[in-house]
């Protein structure tokens, strides 16, 4: 490769060499996740529920990504992708990797199931195991709770092969009844709603799963029949809903579209090693599916729903419980969320710090009675959502309420939906976003009356989902204001929201599509002409994913220009670091622990070493990705109060960069290497769990903490 000059970039290496695959990328973030399952220094549990959720991963990962391609590939689309790859070709790469990934996840199934009879808890795989009382005690619950929801469906000449349902496992057989000669083909549906994993009696801790539950009371279902042979499947489907924005009713083309997903067509089976080559060969003609569609698994068929073990009451194989903090700035103010942040801006750092605040803020606008609005974006929450009912019972008490509900929301459209109409039904002005756009942007906004009659404004700005159980998992920050400024420019999102009134410019934020994209551009550049003038300069970031073209190369372009850019991306990266002569000053590391890393922050050294005072700092709903900047409603918000900053740049950001027991650093080759030193070993998580965040101290932070703390290597 030719060298770059230092002073001018004259040309940009090829995709090739330049981007790595975006799908591939996805795929070593979800090895990453598997690898908690094989770290012994996580609980047991703990370890069973990561492979659990690198399951689900991949789930989402075929229904999406890899129907995506297949669908282009089948059209004969030949657009490349960031690196130079066509559809095919990225096809036949992540069928090869993702096959790899999941014999990995059948042989850590099998290792956790050894290590979890160490404990003494069993899940039994083969008949043989169960005593008489067991299979005593199995029939009676077959026949109870299993039997009546069972419908075996004949598939022959006269009836058409049946639906199988998009991730739901099936038993397919073939049967001879006693009366006829002729073989016949049977399918049974297993509904996603039964348990897994049944507990048997007594006092041991034992499961077994319903497959094998099935697979011993064959004869139950099948009295007057001989079973020939039968075997396990599991299909995944396509399960992008396609958005028209030219539909003219949004919702029930949504509600349309989602109940198509269960037909989608087949991109991925899981069959079962038992399973006849007939039989095999009968699924895939029916299904329209090649071999190289077919996964066989060793131990276990649909690994996500190992979710299930983790509820097994066993304190000593789970995380150590803690105990999430309320800020003492809001208890000083005795609960009251607005007196607390008139008096000045405070940051909640989720899920250390209690959601409860966020939820509150919320419940205090819909009960306060000098509150006369209250604007709200919604793109994921919990089925029971705290704040959709308080959104109702403010709207009940004569408030003007507004709810920009996100129904584009990837596999929350249903729930988004069913929350829709209970909002407009109490009177909640719901709009559903823009046309194109997804509202992406996490906004909580009330205006009440104050001090002399004077109209307030304040603002709840998230990196995250306004969703509760996400909160104790998710790392994310709440930030509250009541700047003006900060507050103009939420009423300027929610207009461009509700009424398309595009601002001719806002006080503080920027906003995607209109700004963000330019903003960040503008601040590299920066620290480029700090750098080139001799002065200190340095970009940290921290996103779930970096895939946008135009930021990596402004960012190889800072780096080959001096700047030093230190990367925290969660997830996906094709960006590439360490490379001579395109991105010797980028660093990128990944920290995959106890918690999701989901917020966003942006830092800009502007003209001081980072951390200093003097930095430009900013939280974000976006990560660095085309659909991000270019098609969602986004935010970015100015961090200016010195104790927030301090506590995002010099405590949230220092202890990621810091931290050594969960980070993985990307190499030059595109592989991850676990970055852990048992010496000095520093976990940001623990490090969160420990040390109370500086913005909501209040009394009890006594003075200003005195300077960074020092990051090694920086």
């Amino acid at each position: 490769m030719a060298t770059l000059k230092v002073d001018k970039i004259t040309f940009l290496p090829s995709e090739k060499v330049r981007f790595i695959n975006r799908e591939l990328s996805w795929l070593s973030f979800n090895e990453r996740v598997m690898c908690q399952a094989y770290d012994l220094t996580n609980p047991l549990l703990e370890r069973v529920k990561f492979l659990s959720i690198s399951g689900n991963n991949l789930d989402e990962f075929f229904m999406v990504r890899v129907a995506g391609l297949i669908d282009l590939a089948r059209h004969n689309v030949v657009s490349l992708s960031e690196n130079g790859l066509t559809p095919t070709e990225q096809i036949d790469l992540i069928r090869e990797q993702s096959n790899t990934l999941m014999n990995a996840q059948q042989e850590c199934w099998i290792k956790l199931k050894h290590e979890l009879e160490n404990e003494k808890i069993f899940v039994v795989d083969k008949a043989d195991k169960l005593s008489l009382q067991d299979r005593s005690w199995l029939k009676d619950y077959f026949i109870s709770e299993i039997f009546p929801v069972l419908t075996p469906i004949t598939s022959d000449p006269t009836h058409p092969f049946p639906l199988l349902p998009n991730l739901a496992l099936a038993m397919i057989l073939r049967t001879q009844q006693s009366k006829f000669k002729k073989n016949q083909i049977t399918i049974i549906d297993i509904p996603t709603q039964l348990k897994r994993f049944v507990r048997l009696p007594g006092n041991k801790i034992r499961y077994i799963a319903i497959e094998q539950i099935l697979e011993l009371f064959q004869n139950t279902l099948f009295p007057n029949s001989n079973i020939i042979d039968s075997g396990m499947i599991r299909v995944t489907r396509d399960s992008e809903v396609e958005i028209s924005d030219e539909s003219e009713d949004l919702v029930n083309y949504f509600e349309r579209q989602v109940k198509q997903r269960r037909k989608g067509r087949c991109i991925h089976i899981q069959v079962s090693q038992n399973l006849p080559e007939s039989l095999l060969d009968l699924i895939k003609l029916e299904l329209g599916i090649g071999e190289e569609g077919i996964f066989r698994a060793e131990s276990l068929l649909g690994i996500v729903r190992l979710g299930e073990l983790k509820e097994i009451n066993k304190p000593n194989l789970k995380f150590k419980p803690y105990n999430a903090r309320f800020p003492e700035r809001i208890t000083e103010s005795e609960g009251n969320c607005f007196n607390a942040i008139k008096q000045k801006d405070i940051v909640i750092h989720h899920p250390y710090e209690s959601f409860d605040v966020v939820l509150g803020f919320i419940e205090q606008a819909a009960a306060d009675p000098n509150v006369i609005a209250i604007k709200q974006t919604l793109y994921r929450t919990n089925d029971e959502s705290e704040v959709v009912e308080a959104l109702i019972h403010a709207a009940k008490e004569g408030k003007s309420v507004t709810a920009v509900v996100e129904i584009k929301a990837r596999f929350d459209e249903e729930a988004n939906i069913r929350w829709a109409r209970n909002l407009e039904r109490a009177g909640v002005h719901v709009v559903y976003g823009l046309p194109g756009f997804k509202a992406h942007a996490k906004i909580s906004m009330v205006v009440r009356y104050g001090e002399n009659n004077k109209l307030e404004t304040y603002v709840h700005y998230g990196t995250g989902n306004y969703h509760p159980l996400n909160a104790k998992v998710y790392s994310d920050l709440s930030f509250f204001t009541c700047d003006k400024d900060l507050c103009h420019d939420a009423t300027l999102v929610f207009n461009y929201l509700t009424g398309y009134a595009i601002p001719d410019q806002f006080e503080k934020i920027s906003m995607a599509p209109l700004t963000i994209r330019s903003s960040l551009i503008e601040l590299i550049d920066n620290e480029i002409t700090n750098a080139n003038n001799g002065k200190s300069s340095g970009i940290w970031i921290k996103v779930n994913a970096l895939v946008d073209p135009e930021l990596i190369d402004k960012l190889y372009e800072a780096s080959q220009q001096g700047v030093p850019v230190e990367l925290i991306v969660r997830g996906i990266c094709v960006l590439k670091p360490g490379v001579p002569g395109l991105s010797d000053n980028i660093r990128v590391r990944s920290i995959i622990g106890r918690f999701l890393e989901h917020s966003r922050i942006y830092c800009f050294a502007n003209r001081q070493k980072l951390p200093s005072d003097e930095a430009k700092v900013f939280i974000a709903s976006a990560d660095w990705m085309q659909r991000n900047l270019n098609a969602r409603i986004e935010i970015m918000i100015p961090i200016t109060n010195p104790t927030v900053h301090e506590q995002i740049l010099g405590q949230i950001m220092w202890a990621n960069l810091a931290d050594n027991a969960n980070s993985w650093i990307l190499q030059p080759d595109n592989t991850y290497i676990r970055n852990i030193n048992e010496e000095t070993r520093f976990s940001a998580h623990e490090y969160f769990i420990d040390n109370p965040s500086l913005s909501g101290r209040g009394k009890a932070l006594k003075s200003k903490k005195s300077g960074y703390i020092p990051v090694p290597g920086l």
